[in-house]
């Protein structure tokens, strides 16, 4: 699966209500889940994972959360 298979306008989420980093990345596995047919738990440790790496935030709200799945 390429990224560009991913980001589709309806697989952005504009104004995500989430108080922190832990229920954002939640709720992005979840519908992240639902797009690609993943499970949502092993969505959620990939990205919890990168996100120990180092943030994906870019700054001004806006972040790219992102993993590899095997």
């Amino acid at each position: 699966m390429e990224i560009a298979d991913l980001i589709t306008p309806g697989s952005v989420v504009a104004q995500l209500r989430a108080s922190n980093k832990k229920q954002a990345l939640q709720e992005l596995a979840k519908r992240a889940a639902a797009l690609t047919g993943a499970p949502e738990r092993t969505i959620y440790d990939v990205l919890i994972e990168r996100e120990r790496l180092g943030t994906t935030g870019i700054g001004m709200g806006v972040a790219i959360p992102h993993g590899r799945l095997p």
